[in-house]
């Protein structure tokens, strides 16, 4: 059995992790906790009643070390960077839900994060948790950084693209739409129900922490320099990403058999669905699973390809991810848990 811990287990992304490994058939999660929460997990989430009898407390990584063999940390952006060498000290494996060890650059994270990188040592040396693309490194790795909600959708959508046309391509642009859940549970005026129901925005234009990360993996599988436009939406619903991405090709000729290519590039993998020509993702289709739906369509006469991607952001996005990375991590078929 593998020896699992979950730290922020008061948060969406903590309670979807505690979900999965809950039904987890090679898992006994041993520690749970949270800064600002303690008590019975069937107190703080009435829906884990009669099912597990853990009891949330601050944070020990000596006891957490006792307990496991590796660690979610399901916290906020700047927390992790705090806690990940404690762990990593006592030999403990930890899969970083946060954003502190995606980005290469500690002057980037500075610069998107606003605060100094307390582990800049590590930054580039954290494996990003994007199993279709890292599978190998995953399954070495002692840190994953496993990527944001935003990223997932638009790298898995646009992997086959930069990876093999990448000099065809002339703009991408990144239209995104996210439900209410991917801000957190943090109590915050703009996201009460009466100020998002039947509403619709944008928000944080060209500010937006996510477009680094982007950029940066998108660069990567391209071997060469990549930007984006991107331009987040939040959406009157719980749960839920949807991404429309344009790309304008040089030429018409690179946008001709792009579903055999996204075929031929997934077909391995478990957890993308490249939809059948004409077929577009909806987000009820995934909500509650760790699928990406991918839908490709393109118009030769414009040179555009329009990529459209759905996942359930607490999900694919964040906890389902980092439960399939745990799986290659300790050697387990990357399905085990998940649907």
């Amino acid at each position: 059995m593998i020896r699992v811990g979950i730290v922020g287990i008061s948060g969406y992304s903590g309670f979807t992790a505690l979900k999965i490994l809950l039904n987890h058939p090679d898992v006994r999660l041993n520690y749970v906790s949270a800064n600002t929460t303690t008590g019975f997990l069937a107190d703080i989430w009435p829906q884990f009643r009669g099912r597990t009898p853990l009891f949330c407390e601050s944070f020990d990584a000596d006891k957490a070390a006792e307990l496991c063999d590796v660690v979610f940390l399901a916290v906020p952006h700047t927390v992790s960077m705090e806690i990940t060498p404690k762990l990593l000290k006592r030999k403990i494996r930890v899969i970083d839900l946060s954003g502190d060890y995606r980005l290469n650059s500690a002057s980037v994270y500075k610069k998107w994060y606003g605060k100094n990188h307390t582990d800049s040592r590590r930054l580039g040396k954290a494996v990003y948790g994007l199993p279709e693309i890292y599978k190998a490194a995953i399954a070495r790795a002692d840190l994953i950084a496993n990527p944001g909600c935003y990223p997932t959708a638009a790298l898995l959508a646009l992997a086959p693209l930069v990876s093999l046309k990448n000099h065809a391509i002339r703009t991408i642009i990144i239209d995104a739409k996210s439900g209410v859940s991917g801000a957190g549970k943090k109590v915050s005026g703009a996201l009460m129900f009466s100020e998002v129901n039947e509403s619709l925005k944008a928000y944080k234009l060209f500010a937006h922490q996510h477009t680094p990360e982007m950029e940066q993996y998108l660069s990567s599988m391209a071997q060469r320099d990549i930007r984006i436009t991107f331009t987040p939406h939040l959406i009157p619903m719980t749960i839920g990403i949807y991404e429309t991405i344009y790309v304008e090709f040089q030429k018409h000729e690179a946008a001709s058999g792009l579903n055999a290519l996204y075929r031929k590039f997934y077909k391995t993998e478990p957890f993308v669905r490249v939809l059948p020509k004409g077929t577009l993702p909806e987000v009820k289709n995934i909500a509650g699973t760790n699928f990406c739906d991918i839908g490709i369509n393109y118009d030769r006469t414009r040179n555009l390809a329009i990529i459209t991607a759905a996942i359930d952001n607490l999900v694919k996005g964040a906890a389902g991810q980092a439960v399939q990375n745990m799986n290659l991590m300790f050697g387990r078929p990357e399905t085990t848990g998940l649907y």
